[in-house]
């Protein structure tokens, strides 16, 4: 089986399973480890970038979880 094969597989999978999917993106649960996740990405950017770009990251941070959970 080479790449492709397991490309196609994963296509496929998703097709098929695209209600549930979506069901369990925008559930409490992913809310909950999608906003464990963003922040601490979010705080250990800041740790090790300049101040400067805190705001850009808060930005980034707020952007990705309106796309996940159902917040």
């Amino acid at each position: 089986m080479g790449i492709d094969d397991l490309v196609n597989q994963g296509k496929d999978f998703l097709e098929q399973n695209k209600d549930k999917i979506d069901d369990v993106i925008k559930s409490d649960q992913a809310e909950g480890v999608s906003d464990n996740v963003l922040d601490a990405a979010a705080d250990f950017v800041k740790k090790i970038a300049p101040d400067s770009v805190d705001q850009h990251v808060d930005g980034v941070r707020d952007s990705i979880d309106k796309s996940i959970g159902n917040e």
